[in-house]
């Protein structure tokens, strides 16, 4: 299996310090004066990919929205740490409180898929009064890093030892064909978070949010389950996607922009 992807012409982040010492990349696109959407990326992506890349960017500045990016620990040109204890969903939900802390923002919309939306239902639920609403893509119910195989990983990383599990193939493969990321600090994220709070059904968020995921992705269920458990949460259904490419969807953004512009 191979993966390779062309990365975007970098746009110069803005470095944010963590609470422990950490630098963050962000990005900024749009009026400052316009309400606010920060964008929350997934598992071994980044900003620029996973939201400039891909028409996000775009098509939210068009729609008039002032567009916040960030690289989170691990990822793009934020620092990577090895230690797992570094990544926890704590951890990711207060660097998020410090980049919305950083550039003054008030009351803003999230925008997360996979990684970053279970980042983001999180911070609705932690910081119900700087989350107005959220767009959730590609986000399963419970913990799903379980299944990933930590051993065969860190083996694979160090001598090329062959991995034998499907899920933790898939991701590292993903991850090798993105240039900059440090595989060891992506299985040091999972280490670190697995077995933390993961999207409950029982205890949904009180703002509006709304659930994309593709139809070929195996969590589609789950994610169902948690739009269905708030009379404030929707469902939209991406035709064709599965999880890796579910994010360039048009259909995608387009309810996104729909939701975020009610």
């Amino acid at each position: 299996m191979q993966w390779s992807v062309q990365l975007p012409e970098a746009t110069p982040p803005r470095r944010v310090m963590t609470s422990d010492g950490l630098a963050l990349a962000t990005y900024e696109w749009g009026e400052p004066d316009a309400p606010t959407v920060v964008l929350v990326h997934g598992f071994a992506s980044g900003a620029l990919l996973n939201w400039h890349a891909s028409g996000w960017v775009r098509d939210l500045t068009r729609a008039g929205f002032h567009v916040v990016a960030l690289d989170q620990r691990g990822h793009g040109a934020s620092a990577k740490p090895h230690d797992p204890a570094a990544y926890s969903l704590a951890r990711l939900v207060d660097d998020l409180l410090t980049v919305l802390d950083a550039y003054m923002l008030g009351e803003v919309a999230l925008v997360g898929y996979s990684l970053g939306a279970r980042v983001s239902w999180q911070a609705c639920l932690e910081l119900p009064e700087r989350v107005a609403a959220a767009v959730l893509g590609g986000i399963p119910e419970g913990d799903t890093l379980t299944t990933f195989q930590l051993d065969e990983a860190r083996a694979h990383i160090a001598d090329g030892t062959p991995v034998t599990e499907r899920v933790t193939l898939a991701y590292l493969t993903m991850a090798a064909g993105i240039p900059g990321n440090d595989l060891s600090a992506l299985v040091s994220l999972v280490d670190g978070m697995r077995g933390g709070p993961g999207p409950d059904a029982a205890h949904p968020p009180t703002q509006p949010y709304l659930v994309a995921t593709g139809e070929r992705d195996p969590i589609i269920q789950g994610s169902r389950a948690l739009a269905a458990a708030s009379p404030h949460g929707r469902f939209v259904e991406i035709p064709g996607r599965h999880h890796f490419n579910a994010p360039t969807s048009r259909v995608f953004r387009d309810a996104a922009v729909a939701f975020l512009t009610e």
